[in-house]
Order: structure tokens, then C-alpha cells, then sequence
């Protein structure tokens, strides 16, 4: 079992998914290595009050294929272009399926359900996002980060994905620089 720990900055279900791929561009480095990193994450996520109890190779092997879909899918919307069709497919059969199911209790609402309606649910969410128009759907500005966020910002200014990994290193190098130009 790996001992990432899982960043829930995103804004969304399905981009935070997305987001257990880093680096996409120079080293990946794949958060979900196993099916335990799945479950673990799909209760650090908070999609199921339990958390599924196992999660088998088929539903891996699905959350993965998800999870490639929707990246590419939001890169499409970024791009302008049309969407893909097999990603399309992907995301929409995975949404068919039964979501999880809510339960209201003295503590709140409790969400029951495996892996596949999680997984529902997050294709749902990618969906609902990715056919929203409004939504401003934007990738980290720090060069080396590719993770995808929804900007609710007040003027969509937002620049990086979160503060805690990229915006603290993005102002850090910032302030560098200026206090090496004020001393030449």
C-alpha cells in the first residue's frame, strides 16, 4: 500500500481523481498504485460515509480508465475542441450505473454504496461539470504541476491549484527573485 497522502483541491470529485496523477508532464507519479490506494482515497474523498469495504482489480481497473477519461475530457474543454468519443463513452456508461444512496441520521447525511457508485458518482460530477459553461476549468500555473481545478475565485484570478503545494512555492521563488534583484 502506498503512503501518499491524497490533495483534495480540485473542487471537484472527478478533477481530484484526475489529481492522483502528478507531474503529468515531466515524472507521473501515480498516487493509486493498488486497490487499497483507491479505497483509501475514495474515503479520504469522503464519497462513502464507511468507505467501500474492498475494492476489487475490476473496479480498479474501472476507476483508472475513469479517471483517464475525464482528464481527457477536461483537456478537450480547455483546448476548445470537441470531446473525445471513447472518453466520452467511458465517462457516460460509468455514470449510468446506481450512485450512492444518502441517508439522513441525527448526525448528518451518511452516503452507503461501493466503489462502482462512487464511481457514479464521480462521472456524474465530471458531467455536470464539464457541461457546465460558466465553470471555469483551469490547470496549476506552476510549470511542472498539471492539475486541474475549478476557479470560483472572485474574477476567476486563482493561478494554482492549492496553496499548501504550489502557491507557497510559487510566491516563495516570487519573493526570491525580487529580494535578488533589490540586491543587484
Amino acid at each position: 500500500m502506498s503512503d501518499q497522502t491524497f490533495v483534495f483541491v480540485s473542487g471537484n470529485a472527478a478533477l481530484d481523481l484526475v489529481g492522483t496523477v502528478g507531474w503529468r508532464r515531466t515524472a507521473p507519479r501515480d498516487q493509486l498504485a493498488e486497490p487499497a490506494d483507491l479505497r483509501r482515497w475514495i474515503a479520504g474523498a469522503g464519497l462513502l460515509t464507511e468507505g467501500p469495504a474492498e475494492v476489487d482489480s475490476a473496479a480498479f481497473a474501472d476507476a483508472l480508465e475513469l479517471r483517464e477519461a475525464v482528464h481527457r475530457l477536461a483537456h478537450d474543454r480547455l483546448a476548445g475542441r470537441e470531446f473525445d468519443r471513447r472518453a466520452l463513452e467511458v465517462v457516460n456508461g460509468v455514470a449510468a450505473a446506481p450512485g450512492r444512496r444518502p441517508a439522513l441520521t441525527d448526525a448528518g447525511v451518511r452516503f452507503h454504496g461501493g466503489t462502482a457508485a462512487a464511481l457514479a458518482d464521480i462521472a456524474a460530477s465530471a458531467i455536470t461539470l464539464l457541461a457546465d459553461g460558466d465553470a471555469v476549468l483551469k490547470e496549476c500555473g506552476r510549470e511542472s504541476c498539471t492539475r486541474l481545478y475549478v476557479d470560483r475565485s472572485r474574477g476567476a484570478r486563482r493561478t494554482w491549484c492549492g496553496m499548501d503545494e504550489c502557491g507557497n512555492r510559487v510566491k516563495a521563488a516570487a519573493y526570491r527573485a525580487r529580494r535578488r534583484a533589490e540586491r543587484t
